[in-house]
């Protein structure tokens, strides 16, 4: 049988994890979004059109565009997620 302080144990260990695997998959999509950001520029326009550089660079800021609302929309879930434990504990 588990006592009181055990199980809020473990769920900390799991809030933990869980925190863990949000900040990884935050940056994987930062640099994945840049790179198929500066791909879709370099590789598809530019490459059929000739028009080096402009898309590469238009597309590529718009993939880095693209990773950081991803970041900022996991960090407006993580607040609301911290305002709303915080209200009712």
């Amino acid at each position: 049988m588990k006592k009181q302080g055990e199980q809020s144990t473990e769920g900390q260990k799991g809030g933990f994890f869980r925190l863990i695997g949000v900040a990884s998959t935050v940056g994987i999509n930062l640099v994945v979004s840049t790179f198929v950001g500066f791909a879709i520029g370099y590789w598809l326009i530019d490459g059929h059109l000739g028009t080096f550089p402009w898309f590469t660079i238009i597309f590529t800021l718009l993939g880095i565009a693209s990773g950081f609302r991803y970041l900022f929309r996991i960090a407006q879930r993580a607040g609301e997620d911290n305002g709303d434990s915080k209200g009712s504990g």
